[in-house]
């Protein structure tokens, strides 16, 4: 027997299937490419992403006969929305996150109902990027399609009816969208009722974990599924990859490192005080029952060095290539061993929480002649672990507790880079012996919608293992207090410079 984990994102999506002991069987990946009709607008075929889904679960499934798959369940992005017929057809492309053409749907709230009951009733900071925005822009803009719509569907909810035909949605997922009641786990007649659009077109929210229903027997033989295999509703990304992490109780942390670079602590109960909300920090549902989770993220994790890489480490790109080896292997090794007197502004698509400002512009500090393209690698490590110690700091100041990171994503695989975070933050960082956190905690509400597990709790402590753990060295830790104090004066100096 295996259970299923699904992780759709943005670029591109993944099946991972895992025994009874959460060792991994199989694995699949497909790609897809967003599409970009105006300036700033962002769209994903639904029609795409549906065959890219299918080609996985068929790929994995046809690796696991002698261990067939018994449930599965999705971890998929947020906010992204799409229209569809009621024979789930799609009316129009997804729009995802950080489509811009929603700008003037979110200001309206301001004059509706105020960003503060937003986020009492929401849990969310007022931002174009919801699913309830992008809606209004079709009933605005499309009427047409508005018209014709029978739901108003986000990832998981799309994928979960095409496999069984039945629109069910997760808390965590449903929480997204910015009309969803978190205190209530329902949606919102006041804030529907403000936007003009009626609960019959979206989504049933249910639990993470609820067993939904069984494959569509002709879904099931084109997918080389058995015919009893249980679709199990799953949660957004980032709290199923904190299931995945075992960040199941207040004090742990998952850190996601990846494009972006994101924080994500377990919390008690809602919390929704003013602090929350001036730092622009969300509270939602957490993938586990009476919990919550908050994120916080840098916009330009890794794709600052990315962008590092592809400008100036054409000799490291070279030298990998010949080797076989990593390229961001070679450019961390050589990176200076020393902290240096180089700052770096990492706002290269404006800034994450939490000033969530669109405008700033990255910034490189304290470059001399004497300046080598190690110590520029050196800074940029450094100047990412400064944000992330910057919302750190701020999170443990609103109160949660931050006693031990759990780091996932492709960043995680890099010991120097690790060990330079926990000096930083001060804090023990692991890293996990499963690093598909998002499938795997997909796969653990696979497991609990048919009775392998009684909670996702117990779920995640029978699997979720730790590999690596990364004690802070507590004189380095001394050591950049003062660097990370000069960092936090660069943001607010800059601001009115930098336009």
């Amino acid at each position: 027997m295996s259970l299923l984990g699904l992780d759709i994102g943005t670029s591109g999506c993944k099946a991972v299937a895992f025994n009874e002991e959460g060792g991994i069987l199989a694995r699949a990946y497909r790609e897809y490419s967003l599409l970009h009709p105006n300036p700033g607008w962002m769209e994903l075929d639904a029609n795409l992403l549906w065959e890219k889904v299918k080609e996985v679960i068929f790929d994995v499934a046809s690796k696991t006969h002698f261990d067939p798959i018994k449930a599965l369940s999705v971890s998929t992005q947020g906010e992204a929305v799409v229209p569809i017929a009621k024979d789930g057809r799609p009316l129009y492309n997804f729009s995802v996150s950080f489509d811009n053409r929603t700008e003037s749907q979110c200001q309206s709230w301001q004059e509706k109902i105020g960003k503060e009951e937003i986020f009492q009733i929401t849990g969310m900071p007022l931002h174009p990027m919801y699913s309830i925005n992008k809606i209004m822009w079709l009933k605005e803009n499309r009427r047409d399609i508005y018209r014709k719509a029978w739901k108003f569907l986000c990832v998981e909810d799309f994928v979960i009816f095409k496999l069984v035909a039945f629109p069910a949605s997760d808390y965590s997922l449903a929480a997204r969208t910015m009309c969803f009641d978190i205190r209530e786990k329902k949606w919102s007649e006041k804030i529907l009722s403000l936007a003009g659009v009626s609960q019959e077109l979206l989504s049933i929210p249910k639990p993470s974990g609820y067993p939904v229903g069984k494959v569509n027997p002709k879904i099931a033989e084109e997918l080389n599924l058995k015919s009893d295999v249980v679709v199990v509703t799953g949660g957004h990304d980032q709290p199923c990859g904190a299931l995945g992490a075992g960040v199941v109780s207040p004090g742990l942390v998952m850190n996601a490192i990846g494009t972006s670079d994101v924080l994500c602590p377990a919390i008690k109960k809602p919390l929704l005080s003013k602090k929350m909300l001036e730092n622009n920090y969300c509270c939602y549902p957490h993938t586990c029952p009476d919990i919550y989770i908050t994120i916080s993220f840098n916009l330009t994790g890794g794709l600052l060095l990315k962008w590092y890489r592809d400008t100036f480490c054409f000799e490291e790109k070279t030298e990998a290539k010949k080797a076989g080896r990593d390229v961001y292997d070679i450019i961390v090794e050589r990176a200076n061993p020393e902290p240096v007197d180089i700052y770096i502004l990492p706002h290269f698509v404006g800034s994450g929480t939490p000033t969530l400002d669109s405008k700033s512009k990255g910034a490189i500090l304290g470059l001399t002649i004497d300046t080598t393209k190690e110590d520029i690698s050196r800074a940029i490590l450094d100047s990412n672990n400064y944000d992330l110690r910057l919302n750190m700091d701020k999170l443990q100041q609103i109160g949660i507790p931050i006693e031990e990171i759990r780091a996932i994503g492709g960043g995680a695989k890099s010991k120097k880079w690790l060990q330079l975070r926990a000096n930083v933050l001060g804090k023990r960082v692991c890293t996990l012996k499963v690093s598909e956190a998002a499938s795997l905690g997909a796969a653990i509400l696979a497991g609990v919608g048919i009775n392998i597990f009684t909670s996702p709790q117990q779920g995640a402590q029978q699997w979720v293992k730790i590999d690596r753990v990364f004690e802070p060295d507590i004189k380095r830790h001394s050591q950049y207090r003062e660097r990370y104090h000069s960092y936090l004066k660069i943001y607010p100096t800059l601001k009115e410079l930098i336009l």
